[in-house]
């Protein structure tokens, strides 16, 4: 497969040896592979000057997996199967549904057994109900061709709806709710908006520019002007579930003694950040701010209070 799309993909004629170094492999090899290609009916022309080249049209079979590239895509396709929006896990099905078709029935077994014998985030799967969550798609083909969207978006306060236009950036799903990050011609500057809350979405005939390369992790990490400097001890036994699930960027990072990690980030709204480190009850220390110890005290106070 490697040396098929190796021969497509080359702007020019690619001799053995260039296929030898590229895949540090003997000129023997590549004449063996190149006789199984013939068996596969794939038809490769060579000229004696130049080297190889695949005829000018030629399509790749559309599913030569190996094993092990099935087992990675049934991993994938359970992990998106296993997320509380209910038109990804419905996508994920038709997806899995279309590969086994034409797959041949020794791959269909297999495929079967990953199936029923291989779980992804089963807390996920088998908990909460589906919800409907947004439309993605639309907004990742506004994405794809660099144009404005029109929406209404509900304000989960008031219920109240109002008109937006942005430019969309980016597409975030965060494991239970897709975002979009963009341009709000509204406000004039980056902001995220939620799609469950979104409505009415319409792709304009407004072309943007982004303004420079589009840098996903500037993006989701970006600073606003509300954002507060949180400092938290880590115990060592937390220290990587800490770091793989915070929903912020970790600023700084230094050893305060052995066993004990200081952080630093920052985030805007100290409500959420004081729910979600409740979840490291005895394993993280808020430091600072002092706002952010108090909402903690009168968290933990509210949670003890008898009906």
């Amino acid at each position: 497969m490697k040396l098929i799309l190796m021969l497509q993909q080359s702007t020019k004629r690619l001799t053995v040896n260039d296929i030898a170094d590229k895949f540090n492999i003997s000129r023997r090899t590549v004449f063996r592979d190149f006789n199984a290609l013939s068996e596969l009916n794939v038809p490769v022309t060579w000229d004696e000057y130049k080297g190889y080249k695949i005829m000018r049209g030629y399509s790749i079979p559309p599913l030569m997996f190996t094993t092990r590239e099935l087992a990675t895509i049934m991993v994938g396709l359970n992990f998106v199967k296993s997320q509380i929006d209910k038109t990804l896990v419905e996508d994920a099905e038709g997806v899995e549904l279309k590969i086994k078709e034409v797959l041949p029935d020794k791959l269909k077994e297999f495929m079967e057994s990953l199936k029923k014998r291989t779980v992804v985030d089963p807390y996920l799967n088998f908990g909460p109900e589906k919800k409907e969550g947004g439309n993605w798609y639309t907004i990742s083909d506004a994405i794809s061709q660099n144009k404005s969207i029109t929406f209404h978006y509900r304000n989960k306060s008031n219920d109240k709806k109002s008109h937006r236009k942005i430019d969309p950036y980016l597409l975030v799903f965060y494991g239970d709710h897709w975002n979009v990050i963009g341009f709000s011609h509204k406000r004039t500057a980056i902001r995220n908006f939620v799609l469950d809350q979104m409505s009415d979405i319409k792709i304009s005939d407004e072309n943007f520019v982004p303004y420079g390369d589009i840098d996903a992790e500037a993006l989701i990490y970006r600073s606003e002007e509300t954002s507060r400097k949180i400092e938290v001890l880590v115990q060592s036994s937390a220290l990587s579930r800490f770091e793989a699930n915070l929903p912020a960027k970790i600023i700084k990072k230094e050893e305060e003694k052995s066993n004990l990690f200081r952080f630093a980030f920052t985030f805007d709204n100290l409500d959420f950040i004081n729910e979600w480190l409740l979840q490291f009850p005895k394993t993280v220390k808020i430091i600072g701010p002092d706002e952010l110890i108090e909402k903690r005290t009168r968290l933990l106070e509210e949670m003890m209070k008898k009906n």
